[in-house]
């Protein structure tokens, strides 16, 4: 399958079956829309099993991910810890599809990601992930509602754009250009266009990075809104340990490999979060 991506079959919370792309483009009726509370944790959406990335500097090999395998459930919100240099980035870049490994296994539900080519891996990217950086990269000419818009026109069955822009609480902004906002208005508008093409996957690398605490605490609301209410599964990388307390799972590398794992049994909400 690594030749050819198409998006899997999709599942309706509502109707409780399988629906073919076919079936989906013609019964627009059946696309949820927001529903009020995040569902259950689902089977897994990724598997990854022993994963290798090593870099080659000269005649030296860096090894920048060694052996990590994990299962990553539909709906689950993860927070993957760890300092400069542990390997987190190179693992989100992998996830999403952005690289590959050395070697190493890696399945997005019935696809196999690892030894996909060029145009599969940007199929992936453009119908499965939705990314959020630590620098916004917006357009400076186009307003919130122009960069947000973008994605739409390559999104298989897209938010409508107001929708998106409302669910980031910038709908009175919507008609301001990046100039005129905020850091992190310009980091709320980078989730919306990030969410507007209905992702399976979230994947966040230091979204709060360039952020003060309390503007920090108002984007990791809207990220922790996205996975709680549209049930978005999503993965933030920080070096940050407080934001850990928000987390369904939280995973921290160390020198390439996974060397904790926890579960959190009482989340914190974004706004009791202190650093």
């Amino acid at each position: 399958m690594c030749g050819s991506f198409q998006r899997p079959l999709w599942t309706s919370p509502a109707a409780g079956h399988v629906t073919s792309l076919t079936d989906l483009k013609t019964t627009t009726h059946r696309t949820p829309r927001i529903p009020p509370v995040k569902p259950e944790l689902g089977s897994p959406v990724l598997q990854a099993h022993q994963l290798r990335k090593v870099y080659r500097t000269g005649e030296v090999d860096v090894v920048a991910l060694a052996d990590v395998s994990l299962d990553v459930a539909a709906g689950e919100f993860i927070v993957l810890l760890g300092a400069s240099g542990s390997g987190k980035s190179t693992l989100l870049n992998i996830l999403g599809g952005l690289d590959v490994p050395t070697s190493g296994t890696l399945q997005f539900r019935d696809h196999r990601l690892d030894g996909a080519g060029e145009a599969a891996l940007t199929a992936y990217r453009r119908e499965h992930v939705g990314f959020v950086f630590q620098f916004y990269n917006l357009i400076p000419s186009l307003t919130v509602r122009e960069n947000v818009a973008l994605v739409t026109d390559i999104a298989h069955d897209p938010m409508d754009v107001d929708e998106a822009v409302a669910m980031v609480g910038l709908a009175p902004r919507a008609d301001h250009f990046p100039a005129q906002l905020s850091g992190g208005e310009q980091q709320r508008v980078a989730i919306a266009r990030a969410v507007v093409k209905r992702p399976d996957l979230l994947l966040c690398d230091e979204p709060t990075g360039a952020l003060d605490v309390h503007t920090g605490r108002l984007v990791l609301e809207v990220i922790e809104r996205v996975n709680r209410e549209i049930g978005t599964t999503t993965i933030v990388i920080t070096h940050n340990a407080a934001i850990a307390g928000m987390a369904d799972r939280v995973l921290q590398l160390g020198d390439g490999r996974l060397v904790r794992e926890q579960r959190n049994t009482a989340k914190v909400s974004p706004a009791e979060l202190a650093w």
